[in-house]
């Protein structure tokens, strides 16, 4: 019989397609062996590898070699000189891997549970749990401390190509077909236009990118019963690496699981016939019964699926309860309303070379689209799976624009910054549909020509979009060229195979041209996107010379725990997880509430709405938190985006209180209208500044009157500008303000010196309206500040000693009143006095607290992550739970025949 009369049946996993129908041979079909090795279910593999391997290692060394393809044409690090650390990559993921690596190494004084280091003393947990749990983030530890970028740029391909392996494997098991294929579908799902926007600049995410597919492998298991051990473990390692991008991930798989329970039909007859298979014996009640079964086995698979989730996010409960409580105290942002895109800019987003944070990033690359769109016309596809694929497509489409369901995917809280988190799930199940669409063959003409009309009809649509680029067109139309050349190829093989004529070739050139189509127009992409983000948002510049002399200086200085080292403004933001000491700056969606409006009251600036608080240069504030030596640094070149910038950088050393000192019982409450400077005070203890009451504002100039020789302070937050203080002995210098409420709140700034007349005269040059507060003007006196240092120290701890997460004090005899640690009082403090029994640390104004009787002569306090025995009570529930399904599988296995 000749080939264009075989039976090519489809092979499957649980009845999906046309089962019994004849087709002509497709592209699997005609693919010579060399790419399709073990291509039939149960055979031995005719190559090297079988596709279940091929496929993942294909799609995961080609996903890599394109994302370095693309950095390199950007001249991007590593493969160029530019700076790849745009906005929170820089200020914040950066620093986290260093301390990260820092911390697995031993070289850090916190530990898993606190951070000395950032924000006065923060809990890491929860940022371990946001940032840095993924498995690939253990790779840090094979760099050296100055290859901190490089570890973390292998970080994020290692990421990348992991996601195109497991997208790659789960296409494979949902339909057997050419490996080739399924490896550049994985790859155009680990390098969609969501990670090329978003998710390679924020690497936790990525977690969430690779989670999908094999969230999607775990609803598979669960639908036929297979690897129920295995399931939850998947599951609890996706929730463990980002939990965050894992609830996604997991309402999608949810999506998926739904689509192949109503599209797939099992059967429990020994003959495994579908409920289309009626034999004599079962005529008319056999076509209920069978739909009965059917029914019960949705419902199975369901329950199964479910019990999966559960226990694997039981068993990440530990990680994930302490995360969800540190959000319930952590500094709230503003609340965001949602507005969806405008539908020209989601379908521009399609297309390649486009960027935006307003839109959601849906490209997938120009032939693997066109071969998603063609599955509602492919025939050669069953109408139910046709049917119930498209309508996830455009179901989960459309809940992008709708806000109920916008929260639904985002935990019920609108994000800020980038709306469309989601994004990868739909490209994920873009991809899905593409491959259903060719996995048995090349589509029709006719599909091919109906889904070809609908990308030209999106592009025609997308055409006045805003987020258009001078790249898009050229190469959407280049990769659609490759691609419709590729399909007549391939269509050209079916046809001369199908007549035994020599066409072997043809459909291997058909799928070298996919793989150019697709590769070229990605690392166009690719390349696009990185230079957009770069010319549009912040940037911090590489690390360099700069960091490494402040590290230096940091570590020659450490003193910890006898005072703190803040090493002043280094760029790049979270400076001291850079570099060392033990500063205020921390940036991190946990920074506590307490952090951030404590240091905020006291005249500390912040960015990220109060989420990155940053250092401050004030004696007054150094007193309060025993930093005894400041490095302050001089750039000696302009910062480039495309250079390692170099500073002189100086350390000095002053006599502070120590880290915990006795403060009087009472005292006076803050006021709603208290000016930092008055904060200071009331925290100090003291009365260090000249706080002039007849400050007048006339025009853009202050003026009033402060003790000669005494130092001028401007605390203006929301202001926008520069200030001067006027006259030759003050020193003329102009000084930046950078305030931006509600994002950025500018740091108290020294202006200069009283002149021997004291009249003080500040001139203001604001870039928009000016806002002061009611009191802007402070003068220290130094020798005030001097004597209330020696009055704590004389007072506070003779010796403090601490620990990864603890603090121990020995005070003088007799102490009373209350000891303070120079702390922030975040959530899960426990502190005792003496013998006593530890309870949760009180607050004195906004820092930890012990109340002393006089008896005791030491104090201690201890910090625990809150939610840490509740997710560890949960997890050993999740644990026996996994112990039972262990238990029942073996029984059942013994059981069988």
């Amino acid at each position: 019989m000749p080939p264009a009369a075989e039976t090519v049946r489809d092979e499957v996993d649980g009845g999906e397609g046309d089962s019994g129908t004849r087709r002509r041979p497709g592209l699997r079909s005609v693919l010579p062996s060399v790419l399709r090795p073990g291509l039939r279910s149960g055979s031995s593999p005719r190559g090297p590898l079988a596709p279940a391997a091929a496929a993942p290692l294909a799609a995961s060394l080609l996903t890599a070699a394109l994302l370095c393809l693309a950095t390199a044409l950007s001249r991007t690090y590593p493969f160029g000189p530019v700076t790849r650390n745009i906005v929170d990559l820089g200020q914040q993921y950066l620093p986290f891997h260093a301390y990260w690596r820092a911390l697995l190494l031993g070289e850090t004084h916190g530990d898993a549970f606190l951070n000395w280091n950032s924000g006065f003393g923060s809990n890491f947990l929860g940022d371990i749990g946001t940032y840095l749990s993924s498995p690939f983030d253990l790779l840090v530890v094979l760099f050296p401390a100055d290859r901190i970028e490089l570890a973390l740029y292998v970080v994020t391909a290692a990421k990348i190509s992991a996601a195109g392996a497991a997208a790659a494997l789960l296409l494979l098991r949902l339909r057997p077909g050419p490996w080739p294929v399924a490896a550049v579908l994985g790859t155009a799902y680990a390098l969609s236009g969501w990670t090329l926007n978003y998710g390679a600049t924020v690497p936790m995410w990525l977690d969430g990118l690779v989670a999908f597919p094999l969230l999607c492998l775990v609803g598979e298991w669960a639908r036929t019963a297979r690897r129920p051990v295995l399931g939850p473990l998947v599951v609890a390692l996706a929730w463990i690496a980002n939990f965050y991008t894992a609830y996604m991930a997991t309402l999608g798989a949810a999506v998926f699981l739904a689509v192949r329970l109503l599209t797939t039909e099992e059967s429990t007859t020994a003959g495994h016939q579908t409920a289309g298979q009626q034999t004599a014996e079962q005529p008319a009640s056999g076509q209920q019964t069978a739909g009965q079964s059917i029914a019960r086995q949705r419902i199975a698979g369901a329950l199964r699926a479910a019990r999966s989730v559960l226990i694997g996010i039981g068993l990440a409960a530990p990680l994930v309860v302490v995360v969800f409580l540190g959000t319930k105290v952590a500094d709230p942002t503003p609340v965001t309303t949602f507005a969806p895109a405008a539908w020209t800019d989601l379908l521009a987003r399609f297309l390649p070379a486009t960027a935006s944070v307003a839109s959601p990033a849906l490209f997938i690359g120009t032939p693997a689209l066109a071969l998603a769109l063609t599955l509602p016309f492919n025939r050669a596809v069953a109408p139910r799976v046709r049917a119930g694929w498209t309508a996830a497509v455009v179901l989960v489409t459309l809940s992008l624009q709708w806000e109920p369901t916008h929260l639904l995917w985002h935990a019920g809280a609108s994000p800020n910054g980038i709306p469309y988190r989601q994004t990868f799930v739909l490209s994920g199940l873009l991809l899905i549909a593409a491959w259903l669409s060719v996995a048995q063959g090349v589509p029709r003409p006719t599909a091919l020509l109906a889904g070809g009309a609908l990308l030209g009809a999106l592009a025609l649509a997308a055409r006045g979009s805003v987020d258009i680029d001078a790249w898009t067109f050229p190469a959407f139309l280049a990769a659609a060229a490759l691609a419709l050349a590729a399909a007549l190829l391939a269509r050209e093989g079916v046809r001369r195979n199908a007549v035994r004529t020599a066409g072997r070739l043809l459909p291997v050139l058909a799928v070298i041209l996919f793989v150019v189509a697709q590769a070229g127009e990605t690392a166009v992409t690719g390349k696009r996107i990185e230079e957009q983000q770069r010319s549009e948002v912040s940037w911090s510049p590489r690390t360099g010379p700069w960091h490494a002399s402040a590290a230096r200086e940091a570590a020659r200085a450490d003193a910890w725990p006898r005072y703190r080292t803040d090493p002043g403004e280094v760029p790049g933001g979270n400076d001291v997880l850079l570099v060392g000491g033990q500063g205020a700056d921390y940036y991190s969606s946990l920074t506590a509430d307490v952090t951030s409006s404590t240091l905020a009251s006291l005249g500390f600036g912040y960015y990220a709405k109060g989420r990155h608080p940053v250092t401050l240069d004030n004696p007054v504030t150094d007193a309060l938190f025993s930093i005894g030596t400041r490095l302050r640094s001089e750039p000696t070149e302009p910062v480039r985006q495309d250079a390692r910038p170099r500073a002189e950088v100086t350390a000095t050393t002053t006599p502070v209180p120590p880290l915990v000192t006795v403060r009087p019982r009472e005292a006076r409450a803050p006021r709603p209208g208290d000016s930092a400077f008055v904060r200071q005070e009331l925290l100090l203890g003291a009365s260090v500044y000249e706080l002039p009451r007849d400050t007048r504002r006339t025009g853009r100039t202050l003026t009033t009157r402060c003790p000669a020789g005494s130092e001028v302070w401007f605390w203006a937050p929301e202001y926008k500008g520069s200030a001067t203080l006027a006259g030759a002995e003050a020193g003329g210098t102009a000084v930046d303000f950078e305030g931006k409420p509600p994002s950025v709140r500018a740091p108290m700034r020294a202006l200069g010196t009283v002149p021997a007349s004291g009249e003080v005269r500040i001139d203001l040059l604001p870039e928009a309206g000016i806002r002061l507060p009611r009191q802007p003007v402070g003068c220290l006196v130094r020798e005030r500040l001097d004597s209330a240092v020696r009055q704590l120290t004389a007072t506070g701890a003779t010796r403090v000693s601490a620990g990864g997460h603890g603090v121990t004090a020995e005070l003088p005899p007799g102490s009373t009143g209350v000891a303070v640690l120079a702390a922030p009082r975040i959530s899960g403090w426990r502190c005792a006095a003496g013998d006593a029994e530890a309870v949760p640390a009180r607050a004195y104004q906004g820092l930890v607290a012990v109340p002393l009787d006089g008896r005791a002569t030491t104090v201690g306090c201890t910090f625990r992550p809150p939610g840490l025995r509740l997710g560890g009570a949960v997890g050993a529930a999740a644990l026996l739970a996994l112990a039972a399904t262990v238990f029942l599988r073996r029984r059942s296995l013994r059981a069988r025949p």
